[in-house]
């Protein structure tokens, strides 16, 4: 290996259409702030373009003539539409990428479009959209035209092709390589030689000396492996590496050596510190790359090295590499950290060295500059206002901190590397890396990635973010923890935050105790009001089918979900099916939530998805389709009053949750200013103008604002004006200095003529507040 190692990182088929899966950019951000040589590219898109295109359906149609498939009636009136296909791909793909958006009153209104089986359940478009959102709609129409290809190719040629997925159901449980492996040995499909053009391409063009594949999807493993084969074929000596989600859940066992017949190193958890360590011991000998990474491990590396410990095997090295860290003896246990291989004896073998991970804070900004930004697709799937935001529009993706704080919810994975290891990084260097990436991208939209962004972290960021006027759109996941009140709300929306998705669950008090979720009903429609208060849109993640819920408390949770779309409070939501997973409190102890893991049995392959019984429980399955139907009516205002057996097929118990339960929640009253003495003060609003006026008794004091929207003037005695200038002025403009509730009291006029306490409730304070006097 040459000291100028090439590495090329790729993301296989198929993830978002509309921005880049961020695990490329951030490795090479990271790698590349260390001195080494990196490409990157999307195949997932690149393979897009080229089977949506002129010449790509070309192919399609012509294999499909030639070839013996049994055609459905769709698929024919399809082919006999073929030209209107061939003529219309190109305009559409431009106008999904936003380069041509005048072609959307033509999709609306002029039969533009051929129409195939997606059309037929199409939403009533003007309710949906309404009279002015033209361009949405012809998204949305295009998008159904994508779709009606796509079952095309999935009918056909492409059996194992989805927009979001592909050859999903290879990977999915698999606790056998068998059916990936005869997928992989038989010859490749149409879509398969596409893809492996691209790489042939891509391959020749770079001549990368070491080839990275992110999956964090089953539905990205075919796609590698395929990949990762045909770079064996062409350029035998380039090292395969790869890591990312499915990995890091589903193949935490691997005993599977086939794999390893196309994959050479297989990396656990965060990639940085991994990388590192295999990069330097495949030989990379720059002083600049090396010395990080020596700097950053010196203590542990002496004691490594005084020690001997760890497991490996000490003849590899040579057998599989041909070259080794300069200096290291083939005697000592391969340096390397959460990396899976195969040993010169064909067993796998794991070896995790014990090297510190590289802190959140030092993992750089992700670095998007070679991938083509501009050719991405915003895509409107369906009509659900969150999960466009998923689909449409470039995002980028960012982390506020790594892992979870709370990491106790008894569903998740709590137990791994992603959710356990919690680490912050200083909002200077979060705002920093935010500022780095508008100017890489020239896109100013950001995608929060975390398991559950901290609330004070949040708070910090959007105080950098206003502090230094960087002005951003950004959304996100949360908990619906009390800490959210709505003043912070306020703070985030003021900062550029749109929407936030976070776990409700199942919505029973019961249930969410159990599942250590942290929160209550009424905590909930507490912080999701005040979301929505502050202009930001709220989606929450609904459960069903959680151990020993009952039918019961099954209906229960949908009044609950009925009664949070009817307040307003909720605007988007998904049910999703409890899940028993082996790293998850349940999968390791589900004899304490009262299932029985039933299957499957540990393979040599991936061991993640668990099969469980619930003697206890309800027949979750049935109420799956009904839930589904009810929020897809409540989400679109629809039908919020009818009974809740309306929904399903069976009979049902009528709810025993209060009929006002969400409105009392709501009813509580706040927490008043004068008992939060230690809380911050933070204006959103400009400094103020003085002036006095004439008054019945003397003067009073004016205080001018001049906003965005509308001025407004608080009035207030004479004696107050000069303090409460003066306290404005400071908050509007010194965003360093940390004024509490309790040093206002302190400096507070003692000839004020009315006590603290009395002016925090008085008209100018209050009105204050409405117009962005925070208390955080």
């Amino acid at each position: 290996m040459s000291a100028s190692l090439r590495i090329l990182l790729i993301t296989p088929p198929l993830t978002q259409l509309n921005t880049p899966y961020p695990a490329t950019a951030y490795l090479k951000g990271f790698l590349g702030g260390r001195g080494y040589q990196v490409t990157q590219a999307d195949l997932g898109l690149e393979l897009v373009l080229k089977l949506f295109s002129k010449k790509g359906l070309t192919r399609v149609f012509a294999e499909i003539e030639a070839g013996a498939y049994s055609l459905s009636d769709n698929a024919r009136r399809m082919l006999r539409l073929q030209q209107s296909y061939l003529s219309t791909i190109g305009p559409v793909i431009r106008f999904l990428q936003n380069k041509d958006n005048t072609l959307a009153p033509r999709i609306c209104h002029s039969r533009f479009l051929p129409e195939a089986s997606r059309f037929d359940t199409i939403a009533d478009l003007e309710t949906a959209f309404g009279t002015m959102g033209l361009t949405d709609q012809a998204r949305h129409l295009a998008t159904l035209y994508l779709e009606d290809l796509a079952d095309l190719i999935k009918e056909t040629v492409g059996p194992q092709f989805g927009f979001s997925r592909y050859a999903e159901k290879l990977a999915m449980s698999a606790t056998s390589f068998d059916g990936l492996h005869e997928a992989l040995q038989a010859a490749p499909n149409l879509l398969d030689r596409m893809l492996l053009e691209l790489l042939d391409e891509l391959v020749t063009r770079v001549q990368p000396e070491v080839v990275g594949f992110t999956v964090p999807f089953p539905g990205n493993l075919y796609g590698a492996l395929r990949l990762a084969g045909r770079v064996k074929q062409i350029s035998p000596a380039t090292k395969t590496l790869m890591g990312g989600g499915y990995p890091n859940t589903e193949l935490r066992n691997l005993r599977e050596p086939r794999f390893f017949d196309y994959i050479d190193y297989l990396t656990l958890d965060d990639g940085e510190g991994p990388w590192l360590r295999l990069l330097a011991w495949l030989g990379e000998g720059s002083k600049a790359a090396a010395e990080p990474l020596l700097e950053h491990h010196a203590e542990v590396e002496l004691q490594y090295l005084a020690s001997g410990v760890g497991s490996g095997n000490p003849t590899l090295a040579g057998a599989m590499m041909g070259s080794v860290l300069p200096g290291t003896p083939q005697t000592l246990p391969l340096p390397l950290q959460r990396t899976f291989l195969r040993n010169a004896a064909g067993e796998v073998e794991y070896i995790n060295q014990p090297f510190p991970d590289v802190p959140h804070p030092e993992v750089g900004t992700p670095d998007y500059s070679d991938l083509p930004l501009t050719e991405y697709l915003s895509v409107i799937e369906v009509l659900n206002p969150m999960h466009r935001l998923w689909s449409d529009g470039r995002w980028n993706k960012l982390t506020v901190a790594h892992g979870c704080y709370w990491k106790r919810c008894s569903f998740c994975d709590v137990t791994l590397d992603y959710i356990s290891r919690y680490e912050t990084a200083p909002s200077t260097l979060l705002v920093d890396r935010i500022e780095q990436i508008i100017a890489q991208t020239g896109q100013t939209g950001f995608h929060f990635v975390d398991e559950a962004a901290p609330p004070l972290a949040l708070r910090d960021l959007a105080i950098e973010l206003l502090k230094r006027r960087v002005s951003i759109t950004w959304w996100g996941n949360i908990r619906f923890e009390k800490t959210f009140t709505p003043d912070l709300c306020r703070l985030l929306a003021a900062s550029g935050c749109i929407a936030v998705s976070g776990g409700l669950e199942v919505a029973s008090d019961r249930l969410l105790a159990l599942m250590e979720k942290g929160v209550t009903i009424a905590q909930v429609a507490r912080v999701t009001d005040g979301f929505t208060q502050a202009g930001i849109m709220v989606h929450a993640y609904l459960m069903y089918g959680f151990p020993t819920q009952t039918t019961q408390e099954t209906v229960d949770s949908l009044e609950v979900v009925r009664q949070l779309f009817a307040a307003g409070i909720v605007q988007s939501g998904y049910w999703h099916r409890f899940s028993m997973t082996a790293h998850s409190p349940v999968g390791k102890n589900p004899g304490k939530y009262q299932v029985a893991a039933i299957g499957p049995e540990p393979g040599p392959f991936a061991w993640n998805d668990l099969w469980h019984d619930d003697p206890t429980g309800t027949d979750h399955e049935a109420f799956g389709p009904g839930l589904a139907k009810a929020l897809y009516n409540y989400l679109h205002g629809v039908a919020l009053q009818e009974p809740l057996s309306f929904w399903f097929d069976f009979r049902t118990p009528k709810p025993t949750v209060p009929r006002h339960l969400i409105q009392q929640a709501l009813q509580e009253p706040a927490k008043p200013d004068a008992a939060r003495p230690n809380n911050r003060l933070f204006w959103l609003g400009n400094a103020p103008e003085l002036r006095y006026e004439p008054a019945k008794k003397g003067q009073r004091a004016i205080l001018t604002f001049y906003e965005q929207a509308e001025d407004f003037e608080v009035k207030v005695p004479a004696v107050l004006g000069p303090w409460l200038h003066e306290l404005l002025t400071t908050l509007a403009t010194d965003h360093d200095t940390k004024v509490l509730l309790k040093d206002a009291a302190t400096s507070y006029p003692p000839a004020a003529g009315q006590p603290w306490e009395q002016f925090l409730l008085s008209p100018g304070w209050q009105l204050l507040r409405e117009k962005g006097l925070l208390v955080l």
